[in-house]
């Protein structure tokens, strides 16, 4: 900390404290998060630095950029930018009741995506996405933070648990003691979503057993109409009970809606990095022409489309040897047409015969 004049705590959450300092060196504003390390065990400190270098590699407009780390008095500091502008929380608090433009819910919606998408693409969990984690710095960019604390806290203590206030950001699964994975992100990205459209959390109770429960129905209170469609639908998949149901952060972005804002916010050059993964599964493959003289059409086994993609089982049937055998065809028996005046002939013969039977009588 000697690098450092502390100026102020500026806040105190499930990872422990955060201090404003200015540096020594060049004279710039920095936040320090503080994390108690001194009951862990050797191994478990050395986790922590790995999740520490972790951050050290993250470098994107949208999220907070980490400067440093050291370990002093069994504690772990982790230096990062700070964002003048605040956090989220105190954004939306500042609102005083009256609701955001759609356009400003969705500009600050698209970067978080864009930040968590960095995350996840890294296969990295943000563990702990909530207001209070997003902040705004002073030409109003969004950045995501603290993504690497809460898998720092993970090895010695229940982030639940450790949370200072409630936690109205747990997703179903975790409420029911299920692993966290990336779809509980996503989960808590839609309670960041509805916060910023209603400036109130999505599931509140008297007490955690009632919120537990709320949680768990996934029953809250709708947006109001002055939203879009589109927005009041989208909220509807990011709270979906079953995770897998939930849309991934990348089909998230691909929505026209929202996609369409992504270059105000990234360069050319960074959007070609992010979303090149995406472009090389999205381009069709091109087929090979085939060779003259040769065929082109492959076993029916294998043009067959997923069963999937259609909900049926699309399965091949076996024909049996004796099936296969080709069937003797009987010569077909062939009838000479049958005059009109040969038919008529007929009837005359027959009527003369019944009157000739009638006069007998």
């Amino acid at each position: 900390m000697d690098k450092y004049d502390k100026v102020k705590k500026i806040g105190e959450g499930s990872f422990g404290k955060a201090i404003l300092v200015t540096s020594k060196e060049d004279g710039r504003q920095y936040v320090i998060k503080e994390i108690g390390i001194s009951g862990m065990s050797s191994k478990e400190r050395q986790e922590s630095r790995k999740e520490v270098a972790v951050l050290a590699n993250m470098s994107h407009p949208n999220i907070v950029q980490y400067k440093e780390s050291f370990e002093e008095g069994g504690c772990l500091y982790i230096v990062m930018d700070y964002c003048e502008g605040g956090d989220l929380f105190k954004r939306i608090n500042s609102q005083k009741g009256v609701l955001f433009s759609e356009e400003q819910i969705l500009n600050w919606f698209v970067q978080i995506c864009l930040a968590l998408k960095h995350i996840h693409d890294r296969k990295i969990l943000h563990r702990d996405i909530k207001s209070q984690n997003i902040f705004l710095t002073k030409d109003g960019t969004v950045q995501l933070g603290d993504f690497g604390i809460a898998r720092v806290l993970n090895s010695t203590v229940e982030l639940a648990r450790t949370c200072i206030g409630t936690p109205y950001y747990l997703s179903p699964e975790i409420c029911e003691n299920k692993p966290y994975n990336n779809k509980s992100d996503i989960w808590a990205l839609g309670c960041v979503l509805y916060e910023m459209c209603t400036l109130k959390h999505a599931f509140e109770a008297g007490n955690m057993k009632n919120l537990v429960l709320k949680i768990i129905r996934g029953s809250y209170p709708p947006v109001s109409v002055h939203y879009s469609q589109e927005l009041r639908s989208l909220l509807a998949q990011l709270f979906k009970r079953n995770p897998r149901e939930r849309p991934s952060v990348s089909s998230i972005l691909d929505k026209p809606f929202l996609s369409c804002k992504i270059e105000k916010f990234l360069t050319p050059q960074i959007i070609a990095q992010e979303f090149r993964h995406t472009f090389l599964h999205k381009q069709p493959k091109v087929a090979k022409r085939p060779a003259p003289g040769s065929t082109s059409l492959a076993p029916a086994q294998k043009i067959t489309k997923p069963a999937t993609k259609y909900g049926v089982p699309l399965t091949v049937r076996k024909v049996s040897d004796a099936a296969k055998k080709p069937v003797e065809k009987k010569p077909a028996v062939k009838h000479k047409p049958v005059s009109k005046q040969k038919k008529r002939m007929e009837l005359i013969e027959k009527e003369r015969k019944q009157r000739e039977q009638v006069s007998a009588l």
